[in-house]
């Protein structure tokens, strides 16, 4: 970032207590959140006691000496925002990775999420050609809603797909610890699909500090914000990877010697995370802000701090995982729900949509009962054969991530399967929907 020092700008050469990412100083008149260089390095105020101030360095403190020069910038970080952002690539401080320059105003990042009184209820259908999302957890503007996946899984590759077929008018990608592999793959990926004027990036990887990711979502949302507020366009932001963000958090936190919570992380985690979230919107002139994330899990465990936080506050969560019966990765549709599909389904789709995912889901968890019986020595009836059968083929046709159809034909499929496997009367679907729908077989 450029740095200035402006005439008469106080300058502090007097540090105390370093630490592995803080240091501390005695100052009058700073501001909480506050940038300042601390011996060329950038720095922001995390906490203000009295007149001691208490700086996180995002490079680090090794080599800082106790009497480093240390100027504060007067003002929290911020992003110059403009229709210049598109189709650009852009570090955790708003700098273009490529160079130049951006044409537009600047913002402080960070701000406060929109009142509810502005809010308008979403109602708009959010297709993404994956039946295990649009058949079983249907998604819709304005909502906020992560991937629980592990870290095996390819749940980058899935925001992508998701991105490209969401008609969204902005993509904006926030990137926490990615891999250089990953962040060319989210590159080329949208450059070959003529999307990249619609993709703006801020990216924080593997080789760059830990502690820079904590400015990587607040700057993709203050993005998402001019173009959802001022262009009334409709937005998509792709968080990727909370847990690694929310690392950086604990990283903060232990090196402060703050107390930590459940799993090392600090107890203010909660409200760190809802504080982004929380700015999806639909807003009532047509602009809106949806947050998909993805937060991976150690070894599939919900119950830790950072997923078993993440479900009080989202609308939901997609859990994928690998099918062993098919070979497939799978949107698991015990452990995904979207809190908001009953919004749009039956409404903004097929009638029939809300009494065929219900049923194809008791016929997948018959399944899963004949399952357990047949690990366990029992007896399978015929119906429990026919279940399995049903399972294969619905992981296989339906849940499986790779498949990519609309959504009468996830229907259609829906029903091809129950007619194969199943009578009418084993379904349990209304019967006009069997009426109209029923594929009868020879």
């Amino acid at each position: 970032m450029e740095k200035e020092t402006k005439a008469f700008q106080r300058v502090y050469t007097k540090l105390f207590q370093l630490t592995k990412a803080t240091v501390s100083l005695k100052a009058k008149g700073i501001g909480n959140e506050e940038l300042a260089i601390v011996d060329g390095r950038l720095a922001q105020v995390v906490k203000i006691m009295d007149d001691m101030v208490t700086l996180q360095i995002f490079g680090g403190t090794e080599g800082i000496a106790t009497n480093a020069e240390v100027i504060f910038a007067g003002k929290a970080p911020s992003l110059k925002v403009g229709d210049d952002l598109a189709g650009r690539f852009f570090n955790a401080y708003g700098e273009p990775m490529e160079g130049g320059e951006i044409i537009g105003k600047e913002r402080e990042i960070g701000g406060p999420s929109v009142n509810p009184v502005r809010r308008k209820q979403p109602s708009e259908f959010i297709p993404t050609g994956i039946a295990g999302i649009d058949l079983n957890n249907a998604l819709v503007t304005g909502q906020k809603i992560p991937f629980f996946a592990d870290p095996d899984q390819p749940f980058n590759q899935v925001m992508a797909m998701v991105a490209l077929r969401a008609k969204a008018d902005k993509i904006i990608l926030a990137g926490m610890g990615l891999t250089r592999d990953d962040y060319l793959y989210f590159k080329n990926v949208f450059d070959n699909a003529g999307a990249l004027d619609r993709i703006v990036g801020f990216i924080n990887t593997t080789e760059e500090p830990p502690v820079e990711r904590l400015l990587v979502p607040d700057m993709a949302l203050a993005a998402a914000e001019y173009f959802a507020v001022e262009k009334n366009e409709k937005v998509l932001v792709l968080l990727t990877d909370m847990t690694l963000y929310s690392d950086a958090l604990s990283i903060v936190s232990n090196r402060m010697d703050q107390i930590p919570s459940k799993d090392s992380m600090p107890g203010s985690l909660y409200s760190d995370l809802a504080r982004l979230y929380e700015k999806a919107v639909q807003f009532p002139d047509g602009g809106s802000i949806t947050i998909i994330a993805v937060t991976t899990l150690s070894g599939g465990d919900i119950t830790h701090a950072v997923p078993d936080n993440t479900g009080y506050i989202t609308e939901g969560q997609l859990f994928l995982r690998k099918d062993s019966d098919v070979g497939k990765v799978i949107v698991d549709p015990f452990r995904s729900l979207s809190r908001l599909k009953q919004l749009v389904i039956g409404k903004k789709t097929r009638e029939d949509h809300p009494q065929v995912m219900n049923a194809a889901v008791r016929l997948y968890a018959d399944a899963a009962n004949a399952k357990t019986k047949q690990e366990n020595g029992f007896d399978l009836t015929d119906y429990d054969e026919r279940s399995l059968e049903f399972a294969k083929e619905y992981s296989r046709k339906l849940l499986a991530i790779d498949v990519n159809i609309d959504t009468n034909e996830m229907l259609e499929t829906a029903y091809d399967l129950f007619s194969t496997y199943f009578k009418p009367e084993e379904v349990g679907l209304k019967q006009q929907f069997i009426e109209k729908y029923w594929k009868n077989k020879s």
